[in-house]
């Protein structure tokens, strides 16, 4: 509970962000100041991508070569810091071009924070499982992480129903990010009380969070990672963050309707998360992968297809469910499957930096790619993308070995 619950509050925080924009963007990017708006684009660009990756690669050596608890600590606080910087910033009419500047550093922390969370929490519960119930007990990271988007996506609610939209454009929208920023502190005081699991032997060895240890001894195992998150992070975005557009743009539900869809289908989908998980502790992480890759290959396209001719809601529903099930195979022991593949001096690093650049590229992008397919009139196109990049993560995962090479064999 104390390794997950930053995990939720980090995503609340990423969320809270993208929920609330509707309300502050007018405060911070005015129409009539083009540098703003420069600044609006190319920031949240920046944010998203550029800063995920790095997060992934300093907080996995900072896990690796300090340890985990002192990694988990620093990115739950940089995430608070991030929230109650955004919560009290002053607006465009009062200091200028400094407010959106002061907006978009914020945001560079937090996608910085965001980076370095995934792994070194990955790493950290794979470590403290008990063995037999690891994808069990790892998939808890995926309950906080969608638990994080649903929260977000509630408390927005809440708020519209409470106040009008002047009050929310004017100051409600403040609102989250104090909540998101008290989160944070109560995560933090959880988070004191964790034991190390790094062993000062692996803190001590030379190659310990270092990207030279990882590359040389372990590209293969990189690579592996690399293949099976590309596909898995896109089709997580695709049926969860993008969807909620898809079923406005494509399949034309008026969104109220959509969001009541999509909300329903993320809560169904968090409960999936330790059915999976322990799943995998009975028949293999290698089987729950291949099942992920072959389904989610074979699937996708009938799927979209389907929901892009259906007018009912229930069946949008019953689709989108059925999909997110294929998806858990993957999601449920994302973090599992690849802490396995590392030894504790390079773990935190090599899960959180595989997962940040492929998270960063497919993940980022599974939206302007699928906008942009559209848009050119070959909506389709994106379906067979998705379902390509599932052929890749089944073909990756045939690779992975019948018994884990790491953690198997630890008490």
């Amino acid at each position: 509970m104390a390794a997950s619950s930053g995990n939720l509050v980090e995503w609340f925080d990423f969320y809270v962000y993208a929920f609330s924009a509707l309300y502050f963007a007018s405060a911070f990017f005015p129409k009539s100041d083009p540098t703003v708006q420069l600044l609006n684009t190319a920031g949240v660009f920046a944010a998203g991508f550029l800063m995920r990756p790095i997060g992934g690669w300093l907080f996995g050596r900072i896990a690796d070569k300090i340890g985990r608890k002192t990694s988990l600590l620093i990115s739950v606080s940089m995430m608070c810091g991030g929230s109650l910087v955004i919560a009290f910033l002053p607006t465009y009419a009062q200091i200028g071009a400094w407010a959106p500047f002061l907006l978009l550093v914020c945001r560079l922390f937090q996608g910085l924070s965001v980076g370095g969370e995934y792994g070194t929490t990955a790493t950290y519960m794979s470590e403290v499982a008990l063995r037999g119930q690891r994808g069990f007990f790892s998939s808890f990271q995926y309950v906080t992480l969608i638990g994080g988007q649903l929260l977000a996506v509630l408390v927005i609610v809440v708020l519209e129903q409470l106040l009008t939209e002047a009050e929310l454009k004017a100051w409600g929208w403040r609102i989250p990010f104090v909540i998101g920023a008290v989160a944070a502190v109560v995560a933090l005081l959880l988070r004191r009380t964790l034991h190390e699991t790094q062993s000062a032997e692996a803190k001590a060895n030379k190659e310990a969070g270092s990207m030279t240890g990882l590359f040389k001894h372990h590209m293969p195992a990189f690579l592996t990672v690399l293949g099976f998150t590309a596909g898995g992070s896109l089709i997580f975005y695709t049926f969860t963050t993008y969807m909620q557009k898809y079923l406005v743009n494509t399949v034309h539900l008026p969104i109220k309707t959509a969001s009541y869809v999509m909300t329903g289908a993320l809560f169904l989908y968090m409960c999936m998360q330790p059915l999976f998980g322990a799943l995998s502790d009975r028949i293999g992480r290698r089987n729950n992968m291949l099942l992920f890759g072959g389904l989610g290959a074979l699937a996708t396209v009938p799927i979209l297809t389907a929901l892009q001719h259906t007018t009912s809601p229930v069946v949008a529903f019953v689709l989108i469910i059925v999909a997110l099930a294929i998806v858990s195979f993957y999601t449920s022991i994302s973090g599992i499957v690849k802490a396995e593949m590392f030894p504790p001096e390079v773990r935190a690093l090599g899960v959180g930096l595989a997962y940040a650049v492929a998270n960063a590229i497919f993940g980022g992008s599974a939206e302007y790619v699928a906008l942009g397919l559209k848009s050119m009139g070959h909506e389709s196109a994106f379906f067979w993308y998705v379902s390509a990049m599932m052929v890749i993560a089944f073909l990756v995962s045939l690779r992975l070995p019948r018994q884990a090479s790491y953690l198997h064999h630890d008490h």
